[in-house]
């Protein structure tokens, strides 16, 4: 990619105990390809070196001692200094190789939202049968009761403007892991099909021990 892009850009990585896995996580990110580029953490009480591995690599430590998934990202999001916001997790699972080239796509094609779907391109070992089968059921569960047609109703990684929640439509309410289907359902309504679309990225298996509860966190995504 030639020259830098005129954009402000924030990378969200909520953790919890995940120090064996941030700090590959954080150095995969790709520098000096945009005007400004903040990385923050989004820390949920962590009791392991999370945050002091954070600091040692110089990234933004945003503290949210309120429980889950959804709510580490609404925080999160209120807190982020870029106009553009990326979110994955801070597993070493998605490629943040791709972030620029996703960035461009947003700006270039005048998008709004770019949610990355994982099941099409996952590599051998990054998903048990479990939890592949869980995330097949609840794309299609999406498919079926929103008429939404998604890939991965369930992945982590979007690329969106940070001007969408000026919407009041577009601001999230879940504090759990139904966030993630939240926010592609609410794209796709509010924004539209032309304005929000998905992307097949490379999925990869994790570093560390996983905070998802497959059986509890399926359900609740069922229930939402």
């Amino acid at each position: 990619m030639a020259g830098k892009l005129p954009v402000s850009v924030t990378v969200i990585l909520p953790t919890r105990n995940e120090e064996e896995a941030l700090a590959p996580t954080v150095d995969s990110i790709p520098r000096d390809w945009c005007d400004e580029l903040e990385i923050m953490i989004v820390d949920g009480n962590s009791t392991d070196r999370t945050r002091e591995i954070a600091l040692e690599k110089g990234i933004r430590v945003h503290l949210e001692p309120r429980k889950g998934y959804g709510r580490a990202y609404r925080s999160g999001f209120v807190a982020a200094k870029g106009d553009i916001i990326v979110t994955m997790d801070a597993d070493c699972t998605y490629p943040a190789e791709v972030v620029p080239e996703l960035v461009k796509k947003l700006l270039d094609e005048d998008l709004d939202f770019i949610t990355c779907d994982r099941l099409t391109l996952a590599e051998e070992g990054s998903m048990s049968g479990l939890h592949g089968f869980g995330n097949w059921m609840l794309s299609i569960n999406a498919r079926l009761a929103f008429g939404y047609g998604i890939k991965d109703s369930q992945s982590g990684m979007w690329i969106f403007r940070k001007s969408i929640f000026e919407n009041e439509k577009m601001r999230p309410t879940n504090d759990g892991m139904p966030l993630s289907e939240e926010m592609k359902i609410l794209a796709r309504k509010v924004l539209g099909k032309k304005k929000a679309i998905e992307v097949s990225v490379p999925y990869r298996p994790r570093v560390g021990e996983a905070e998802i509860h497959t059986w509890g966190d399926g359900w609740k995504n069922l229930r939402f």
